[in-house]
């Protein structure tokens, strides 16, 4: 899973510590936020303080690709007619 917090926040002009001070946690944290696993809340609170849709924060997916639910690599699905 991919998110695409760093671009919105230039989108927005704010620095990643600008918004982790939003949010009332240090830059590290929200780096690991953004960089594992995030809950849904922290996804919510972090699009809130960006004041965005929760689904504006993923980067889009290409057509004909899965992530990968144990590495979150992108699988690119090739089909092939018979």
């Amino acid at each position: 899973m991919e998110l695409r917090v760093k671009e919105l926040c230039k989108e927005k002009g704010l620095q990643m510590q600008e918004l982790a001070d939003k949010l009332g946690i240090t830059r590290v944290t929200l780096t690991r936020n953004i960089s594992g696993n995030p809950t849904i809340s922290t996804l919510e609170n972090i699009a809130a303080a960006l004041g965005v849709s929760v689904p504006e924060l993923f980067v889009p997916q290409p057509t004909n690709t899965i992530t990968c639910p144990h590495c979150g690599k992108s699988i690119i699905i090739k089909a092939e007619s018979l």
